[in-house]
């Protein structure tokens, strides 16, 4: 009997055509707390990155949902809400982040 090697570009094209997974690299601590979090969870660590990236809104989901918000406030408490106020409040978590006093709304 005689084996046929194939040539290692051959065999990983194949591979990776098949598969939907990807590596991310990263440094070995963010690695290392990755499993952990998985650990506590009960997971493996491919399903707390697919969780952590679904919980993660992206900008535009952000924008809708702010888009949302204003329209419902608008709609049933009578509250129009202006660009001075978000930029106000957006202030307001800004500081509150930094640990800064807070001034009231």
């Amino acid at each position: 009997m005689t084996a046929v090697l194939e040539r290692t570009e051959a065999v990983y094209r194949r591979y990776t055509a098949a598969m939907a997974d990807t590596t991310v690299k990263v440094d070995p601590a963010v690695r290392d707390r990755l499993m952990v979090l998985a650990r506590e969870r009960g997971m493996t660590m491919r399903d707390l990155i697919a969780e952590l990236a679904g919980a993660t809104p992206t900008q535009e989901e952000l924008r809708r949902r702010y888009e949302e918000t204003k329209a419902y406030c608008e709609t049933h408490f009578g509250v129009t809400l202006t660009d001075e106020d978000h930029d106000r409040v957006e202030k307001v978590w800004q500081d509150l982040e930094a640990g800064r006093p807070v001034d009231s709304l």
